[in-house]
């Protein structure tokens, strides 16, 4: 057998025992796709999957069920909630509760006067805190870093502390027993204007280069260009704001003491405590409460898919 010929049948021997995973020649660029690894499911898995659901679904009912006794008692009958205060299924269906507030009582001023609050309260937070924030992270000025501080002090600080200096300045000032007195105090918010700070140094200088070269002034780029980009942190000051708003009571509290400004959270609290009823009352207390809890929830559920994403609005450099 001549040497070519030996060479040719060597050649397809080790083609034939040759392994199937031989990596291609170098000029190909085909390359197998890794195939998922399926770890096997097993009983002592499935078990502990269980378990884990049922601890969390418990969980869950606990945080849920007063909600749930909340919302059933408001449509019982007072004889029924006090006989039986923590059924989930009313006996008699009766709406004489939702009646009495609506039609009985001032809750239509209360409601009033909170939402009037609220409104000024949240647009009022929104602009100052994000005028605040963009100042604090784009502007260089003496004594930035110690506003900061300030800033981060007052954070720190319990709210109960300062009661009473609040009711000293806005009694000087003749701003008790008025909406100014209510809603001034609460326009500015340290925990926005930090939120709404740290939002703005994420954002790249670079996009508020070519602004100012084509002449924008400070407040023109804040306006246009850096606070549409700044969506997902005024969706979260939104919602904070609103719902602290609503929720205030201590604010009011020092702040008002004629009828006609009273608040949800000032009248729900006179309800709780008996002062404007007799007896337990507890459908015509629980359904005040109910429905001071709608509108925090509608906002809520309306903007929970763009509470604040920090990667939104990233520009590369």
């Amino acid at each position: 057998m001549s040497g070519a010929a030996q060479t040719t049948l060597a050649a397809q021997a080790s083609a034939k025992t040759a392994p199937a995973n031989t990596p291609p020649a170098s000029g190909s660029r085909r390359t197998s796709a890794p195939k998922p690894h399926h770890r096997p499911v097993t009983r002592r898995g499935i078990v502990a999957r269980s378990v884990l659901y049922a601890v969390l679904v418990a969980i869950a009912l606990v945080y849920i069920f007063p909600f749930l006794v909340e919302i059933a008692t408001s449509f019982k009958t007072d004889a029924e909630a006090a006989v039986n205060p923590v059924s989930l299924v009313p006996a008699n269906w009766s709406t004489a509760a939702i009646q009495q507030l609506f039609l009985s009582s001032d809750f239509p001023l209360w409601f009033k006067n909170s939402a009037i609050v609220t409104i000024f309260v949240t647009v009022g937070r929104v602009f100052f805190d994000s005028l605040a924030g963009y100042a604090l992270a784009r502007l260089h000025f003496r004594g930035r870093s110690v506003i900061f501080a300030g800033l981060i002090a007052v954070m720190s600080v319990p709210t109960v502390v300062l009661l009473i200096p609040k009711f000293l300045v806005i009694n000087q000032l003749g701003m008790y027993d008025s909406y100014a007195g209510m809603i001034i105090p609460l326009l500015v918010d340290a925990a926005g204007v930090f939120i709404m700070k740290n939002f703005f140094e994420s954002i790249p200088a670079s996009v508020e280069e070519q602004a100012h070269i084509d002449g924008a002034g400070t407040f023109r780029v804040f306006w246009s260009i850096v606070l549409p980009m700044a969506r997902p942190a005024l969706v979260t000051i939104i919602i904070l704001s609103f719902q602290g708003s609503w929720n205030e009571l201590s604010q009011f509290i020092i702040s008002t003491q004629d009828p006609a400004l009273t608040t949800l959270t000032k009248g729900v609290a006179s309800l709780a405590s008996g002062q404007l009823s007799q007896g337990t009352q507890y459908p015509l207390k629980l359904a005040a409460a109910i429905i001071m809890t709608i509108p925090v929830a509608v906002m809520f559920f309306i903007f929970q898919k763009r509470i604040m994403n920090t990667s939104e609005g990233a520009v590369k450099e």
